[in-house]
């Protein structure tokens, strides 16, 4: 199978070009931005003609949509990030679907817990459950879904939450920095989810690629689906584990309130993702958010060798 991974440069792309050498197919990483020393071809996904013609020439029969206007707070507050978030978390899904659906491809899109958070929950978010953002960036994304869902293309949509790695900018890496040069942290504990690797977000999508492929009718696996690690915590627990796991001793780490750290965007207070039907469908298995977070972090320092 010939798969198109936009945003290759990204998070998650680099975790799918280390994932897609474990497997048969050929992969095409594509991105707006080149980066030294990774092999990427240049598209952007708001040309709906150099989608179909990177598409066309290279026999794509599905596309990892990886690629997403992200800095939730800017969007709140510069109606130009706005538009340009609606853009890319919107406009360019729905033309990504709709090259899909020329070619009878299928499309992986990849979205997000801020789809929810307007109403107060206590129990996992259900992928059927209706979408309440509270910001831009959720809106945007939500808009992305109902797109794709309207192009009549096959598709997958996944949800996850909270996602770090080795690379580029996130979460984990940030407090690893932090809880080995600051005496003192403050880290918000009334926002509650589960921590996402980017790496085994990755593996899901490749188990989901083998499903589909071999699958007699492709629309068997159609739907949204949400993917995080098991467990539930705080960003004050998971900013908490991050230090024990670094042995970063020398930091002390006090839980506060969101209303202590005033943000432009009203995130979600609980955000845990029920991920009963992407296992139930699929088969995959799902790791426990602290077992790969120590991964991660070992896998941070083997790169500072």
């Amino acid at each position: 199978m010939n798969i198109l991974v936009t945003g290759a440069n990204g998070q998650l792309g680099n975790e799918m070009r280390i994932v897609s050498t474990k497997t048969n197919d050929n992969y095409i990483f594509t991105d707006v931005n080149e980066v030294e020393g990774l092999k990427t071809v240049h598209l952007d996904i708001t040309d709906m003609d150099s989608i179909r013609k990177i598409v066309k020439d290279n026999d794509v029969q599905a596309i990892v949509n990886c690629a997403a206007w992200t800095n939730v707070d800017a969007c709140e507050t510069d109606p130009k990030l706005a538009a340009l978030a609606e853009k890319l978390n919107a406009d360019a899904p729905d033309y990504l679907a709709k090259a899909m659906k020329e070619v009878d491809g299928v499309l992986i899109q990849i979205s997000t817990d801020y789809v929810f958070g307007k109403e107060p929950y206590n129990v996992p978010c259900n992928p059927d459950q209706k979408g309440t953002p509270t910001g831009v960036y959720g809106t945007t994304k939500l808009h992305g879904e109902q797109k794709i869902i309207a192009s009549g293309c096959k598709y997958v949509i996944i949800r996850t939450a909270w996602l770090y790695s080795e690379f580029g900018k996130n979460f984990c890496k940030t407090m690893l920095n932090l809880t080995a040069t600051k005496p003192q942290l403050k880290v918000v504990f009334d926002q509650c989810g589960t921590p996402t690797y980017a790496l085994d977000l990755a593996n899901a999508i490749v188990i989901i690629l083998d499903k589909v492929k071999t699958a007699t009718d492709k629309n068997e696996y159609e739907g949204i689906y949400h993917f995080s690690n098991e467990g539930v915590c705080s960003w004050y627990d998971f900013t908490q584990m991050i230090a024990r796991i670094s042995e970063h001793t020398g930091c002390d780490i006090q839980p506060c309130y969101s209303s202590e750290y005033p943000s432009p965007v009203k995130r979600p207070a609980y955000s845990v993702l029920d991920k009963r039907s992407i296992k139930d469908k699929f088969g995959v298995k799902v790791p426990y958010w602290v077992d790969s977070l120590e991964k991660c972090i070992g896998n941070i320092e083997n790169l500072k060798k």
